[in-house]
């Protein structure tokens, strides 16, 4: 094995000295196009969208064996790498080796969570950095919060764990073609003037390959806020809405990508394409009203104080909206309030806030067409869940130890718009209850859609949850927009209803 590593570091270490017929970039500066600056980008008008993350290591599920292939069907394809390779081509491939590293380091820090959200993580993070310490939001799996590990820390409220890695090895990117094998270094700048197939699929035209904190590499697209809008529109609300929530969609969608743009600071990129952030996949067919609503709202975003707003959304609020401070362990944004979501009328029926569960049964029991959004699939649900589900959830997210039963579940706190923002599960344990928050509800009892919901006890062993809504319900209800726009709101009106007090305003964009 030692022979073996020794072999590869001298094979790699030597590939840098082979020459390959390389076509330099003409009128272009590399060391422009590698910048990566992120602040300067979203005054541009581009999104920094982290395609694929974890390239190169062990849950790398993107590159078939360690390999990633970018092709063009016209022009050519230009790579720029940040230890001075410049190569254009029709083809470009590259994959990871694992470099042995001479001297191995051992990287230690402090870790706290997981947490559900990136708001709560980010909040946590902002308590400690006021207490002194420099703190890192990271995201390997779940959100966490990292600090530096220093022989005489304090002790902390919050459950935490000492992190110690050895780093042995290196993943590296390489440059293969049929005649040599080149290492590059990040960030990897790919480019060219038409579409780029990576791995089969078309993404784009201007692509980073950027080393992340985790010792793997993502891809990150570069890409203008229109075009990222059209990625993200079909798979948010859906390309059959209205035209009119089609449009405040637009418009809350690049509001809270804005807003939100610091979200992967740690590794110098904007957003990711999942639910941490927004679903994003690559528009493959043009849809002329998804196009029609980025066009009519083009800059356009939800601003308070003449700033972004936090421009939450979700599937559907179950008939009430939440406030920011229900759903995360964060501060209440002035621009959210809970409301009863429907026509005036039920606010003769109902009145905030919600705090019982006979109140909230009544709610739920209500006739659902009177409010927006109804015909979610979601809009009211019922739940049937066992004491061993429940131990389940627990055990894996290392709450209880294998051993210990579930007696009891209890709501022990509402918010205004009567959801459970505290969750009690009683055990077998004397003095032994875990009291589950907010956002944390839903991330460890996954099967449940929203945190609107009322508690039965059928048996022993148990419960009946019937509750409405999917999301965390802050903000714009996409089922509700889709139900307003039918019955004739403009996208304004629809903005108005779910955000207090706002302003639409036209964002400067320095690139026009």
């Amino acid at each position: 094995m030692k022979l073996k590593f020794a072999f590869l570091n001298l094979f790699l270490g030597c590939i840098s000295l082979l020459t390959i017929n390389t076509k330099f970039t003409a009128n272009v500066k590399g060391e422009e196009l590698l910048k990566v600056e992120l602040n300067d980008e979203i005054k541009k008008g581009k999104f920094l969208i982290g395609l694929k993350q974890y390239l190169g290591g062990e849950n790398d599920s993107f590159s078939k064996k360690k390999n990633i292939n970018f092709v063009t069907d016209k022009g050519f394809l230009n790579l720029i790498s940040s230890n001075g390779i410049k190569y254009k081509s029709k083809q470009i491939n590259i994959s990871w080796v694992d470099i042995p590293i001479k001297n191995p380091k051992t990287i230690e820090r402090i870790v706290f969570g997981p947490f559900a959200s990136y708001e709560s993580a980010k909040k946590q993070a902002e308590k400690l950095k006021n207490k002194g310490f420099e703190t890192s939001v990271a995201y390997p799996k779940n959100w966490e919060v990292w600090i530096p590990f220093k022989g005489d820390l304090p002790d902390f409220e919050l459950k935490n764990k000492i992190s110690r890695k050895i780093k042995n090895y290196q993943i590296t990117p390489v440059l293969r073609n049929e005649y040599s094998v080149m290492k590059l270094e990040g960030p990897i700048y790919i480019y060219a003037q038409e579409e780029i197939q990576i791995n089969g699929v078309n993404f784009g035209k201007h692509f980073y390959l950027i080393k992340d904190s985790y010792g793997t590499w993502t891809l990150v697209q570069k890409i203008e806020f229109d075009e990222y809008l059209a990625g993200v529109l079909p798979y948010e609300i859906g390309p059959n809405s209205p035209l009119e929530a089609l449009k405040a969609q637009a418009v809350i969608a690049r509001t809270w990508g804005i807003f939100n743009s610091d979200r992967f600071n740690m590794d110098n990129y904007h957003l990711c394409i999942s639910t941490q952030c927004q679903v994003y996949k690559p528009s493959k067919i043009s849809n002329k009203n998804i196009q029609k609503a980025i066009e009519a709202t083009s800059n356009l975003i939800l601003t308070y104080g003449n700033k972004p707003i936090n421009a939450f959304y979700h599937g559907s609020n179950g008939g009430v909206s939440a406030t920011a401070g229900e759903s995360w362990q964060i501060q209440d944004y002035s621009y959210f309030n809970s409301i009863i979501d429907g026509s005036k009328s039920l606010n003769k029926f109902f009145k905030l806030p919600i705090t019982n569960e006979s109140d909230l049964n009544n709610f739920l029991d209500f006739d659902k067409e009177q409010f927006y959004g109804s015909n979610h699939s979601l809009f009211r649900w019922k739940k049937k869940i066992s004491s061993l589900e429940i131990k389940e959830k627990l055990i894996q997210n290392n709450l209880i130890n294998v051993n210990d039963d579930v007696m009891d579940l209890n709501s022990i706190e509402r918010g205004s718009s009567g959801r459970v923002i505290k969750l009690e599960i009683q055990t077998d344990k004397v003095n032994k209850s875990i009291v589950l928050v907010k956002d944390d509800i839903r991330r460890v009892l996954n099967f449940i859609p929203s945190n609107l919901f009322t508690i039965n006890k059928l048996s022993d062993d148990l419960w009946l949850l019937k509750g409405g809504g999917f999301g965390h319900g802050v903000g714009l209800s996409q089922s509700g927009a889709i139900e307003m726009a039918k019955l004739g709101f403009s996208y304004e009106q629809i903005l108005n209803h779910y955000y207090r007090d706002v302003k639409l305003k036209k964002i400067e964009i320095l690139s026009q």
